[in-house]
C-alpha cells in the first residue's frame, strides 16, 4: 500500500492525503481517454470504489464511521451536484453491501505525517480515513472548510480520480492542500474529467 503522497510533500509541508494502489472491481477501460495523472497513468474505473448497482448505474454505497459528518455530507454533495449524477453516492441500507467505509484515525507516525486523509482500496470494502491528528478542532486543519476539502478530495479518489497537477489547471485532485479549491468542490476541469471517466 502506498501510504503517502510524497509528490509535493518533500518541498511543501502542506501534504494533504494519500491513496492506495488500484482496486480490483469495476470494469477498466470503459471510458474513452480518461484524464492523465500527475504521477503517470490515467483516471481509472478500475481504481475506484464504484460498482454496478441494481439499475446498471455505477454506485458507491457507503457506511458512516466518522465524526466529521458535515465533511462527509459535503463530499457527497460536491460529487453529485448538477451533471455529476452518473455515479450514485448513497448510504448503504440494512442488508445492502457496502463499497466504501468512512472512518477516523488519529495518526502522525510513519505514513501519516502531514497526511490529512487517505483513500485505501482493499478486497471487500474500501475506506476513506480522515485523520483527527490534523482535522480535530484546534488542530492544523481543524476547521469546517478544511475538513470539507479533505473529504471531497478523498471521495474523488474513491470515484477513480488520481492526483492532478494544479500547475496545469485548477483541480480538487492536487496532492498539495494549499493548492486545492477553497470551496472543496470539483473545478470545471474536474467536472470534465468526471464525464470523461463516467459519461
Amino acid at each position: 500500500m502506498r501510504s503517502d503522497f510524497g509528490l509535493a510533500a518533500a518541498v511543501a509541508a502542506t501534504v494533504l492525503l494519500a491513496v492506495s494502489p488500484p482496486a480490483v472491481g469495476a470494469d477498466p477501460g470503459l471510458a474513452a481517454a480518461p484524464a492523465g495523472c500527475a504521477e503517470g497513468g490515467r483516471d481509472s474505473r478500475d481504481r475506484s470504489s464504484v460498482h454496478e448497482g441494481e439499475t446498471g448505474q455505477g454506485e458507491i454505497r457507503w457506511a458512516d464511521g466518522t465524526r466529521f459528518n458535515d465533511a462527509l455530507a459535503h463530499a457527497n454533495r460536491a460529487w453529485s451536484a448538477g451533471s455529476l449524477g452518473q455515479v450514485a453516492i448513497r448510504p448503504a441500507g440494512r442488508g445492502v453491501p457496502v463499497e466504501l467505509r468512512w472512518r477516523d484515525v488519529n495518526r502522525t507516525g510513519p505514513g501519516w505525517k502531514n497526511v490529512y486523509g487517505k483513500w485505501t482500496s482493499q478486497p471487500g470494502v474500501d475506506t476513506i480515513q480522515l485523520n483527527r491528528a490534523y482535522l480535530d478542532g484546534g488542530r492544523r486543519r481543524g476547521d469546517v472548510r478544511s475538513r470539507r476539502v479533505v473529504a471531497a478530495h478523498e471521495l474523488g479518489h474513491a470515484l477513480g480520480f488520481c492526483h492532478k497537477s494544479a500547475h496545469r489547471y485548477a483541480t480538487l485532485m492536487d496532492a498539495d492542500f494549499g493548492r486545492l479549491p477553497k470551496d472543496g468542490r470539483p473545478t470545471a476541469q474536474d467536472r470534465r474529467n468526471y464525464h470523461l471517466l463516467w459519461g
